[in-house]
C-alpha cells in the first residue's frame, strides 16, 4: 500500500469515528432527555401535589378552627336553652275570696316574670273552702218579701241549686225552684231554708237563711237605733273622760314647773 492511499484509510476511519461518536453522545442524549421527562414531571406533580395537600390542610384546619371557635358558643347558647328551658317557676297562691263555699283567688309568678318584675298574677282559679257556710243574710230584704241568694260563682248557670225549706224535727221539703236567687214572701211564722250548690253532682256549698215575719223585722229595726244611740252615749262618755284627763294632766304641769322655777329663784 502506497503512503498516500494510507493516509486516505486513516483519514476516513477518524471521520467514521467521529460520527460514530456523535450519534452516540446523541443517542445518549436523548435517552437522558427521556429518562429525565418523567422524573421531572413526577417531580413537579409532586411538588403540585404537595402544595394541593398543603392547601388542603390549611383549609381543614381553618374549618377546625372556626369550628372551634364556633363550639364554645354553639354548647353556650345550648346551656342557655336548657337553663331557660329548666328555670324553675315559682308559684304562690293568693287569698280565697271566700272563707266557705266556693270562690276565685289568684296564682302568682314569683320567678320568671316578664320585664324584671318581682311578682305577677298569671291566672284567676277556682277555690274552694268549708261546705258548711252557715247563716246567711239576704241580698235584700223588705216588709213583704225576701231575696235569698245560694254560694256561686260565675258563670252561674254552671252549677245545679237545691232548695230546702227545713222543719224542724221533720226531713227538709226540696222546692221546684233551681236558680241560685230565690224570692221568698213573709208568713205569719218564721220560715228557715237551705240552699246546695252542686258541681258536677258534688255539693261544693250550703248555706241556711232565716226569714223573719214582718212583726219580727219591724221589732228588729226598732230595736237598732235604741242600739245605735246606746252606742254614741258610750262614745261620748269616752271622749269627755279623755278630756277631762288631758286638762288635768296640763294643770299639773303647770303648777310644777311653776315651784320650780319659784324655788330657783329663792336660791339666788
Amino acid at each position: 500500500m502506497s503512503p498516500g492511499g494510507a493516509g486516505c484509510s486513516a483519514g476516513l476511519l477518524l471521520t467514521v469515528g467521529w460520527l460514530l461518536l456523535a450519534g452516540l453522545e446523541s443517542a445518549w442524549g436523548t435517552n437522558v432527555t427521556a429518562f429525565q421527562d418523567p422524573g421531572l414531571g413526577g417531580a413537579e406533580g409532586e411538588g403540585e401535589g404537595e402544595n394541593e395537600n398543603e392547601n388542603e390542610g390549611e383549609e381543614d384546619a381553618g374549618n377546625y378552627m372556626g369550628d372551634a371557635e364556633n363550639a364554645p358558643r354553639a354548647e353556650a347558647e345550648d346551656d342557655s336553652e336548657v337553663s331557660n328551658s329548666t328555670a324553675v317557676k315559682e308559684v304562690e297562691f293568693g287569698m280565697c275570696t271566700v272563707t266557705c263555699g266556693v270562690g276565685i283567688r289568684e296564682v302568682i309568678l314569683t320567678n320568671g316574670c316578664p320585664g324584671g318584675e318581682s311578682k305577677c298574677i298569671v291566672r284567676v282559679e277556682e277555690c274552694h273552702g268549708p261546705v258548711d257556710c252557715g247563716w246567711g243574710k239576704p241580698i235584700s230584704e223588705s216588709l213583704e218579701s225576701v231575696r235569698l241568694a245560694c254560694v256561686h260563682t260565675s258563670p252561674v248557670n254552671r252549677f245545679k241549686y237545691v232548695w230546702k225549706l227545713l222543719r224542724p224535727d221533720q226531713q227538709p221539703i226540696v222546692l221546684a225552684n233551681d236558680s241560685a236567687i230565690m224570692e221568698v214572701h213573709r208568713e205569719t211564722h218564721p220560715l228557715a231554708f237551705e240552699c246546695d250548690t252542686f258541681d258536677n253532682n258534688e255539693i261544693v256549698a250550703s248555706i241556711k237563711f232565716t226569714v223573719y215575719t214582718t212583726n219580727e223585722l219591724q221589732m228588729r229595726r226598732s230595736r237598732q237605733p235604741d242600739t245605735d244611740a246606746v252606742l254614741v252615749f258610750v262614745l261620748t262618755i269616752g271622749v269627755i273622760i279623755c278630756i277631762f284627763v288631758i286638762f288635768v294632766l296640763i294643770f299639773i304641769i303647770i303648777n310644777c314647773s311653776q315651784g320650780f322655777l319659784g324655788a330657783q329663784s329663792l336660791n339666788y
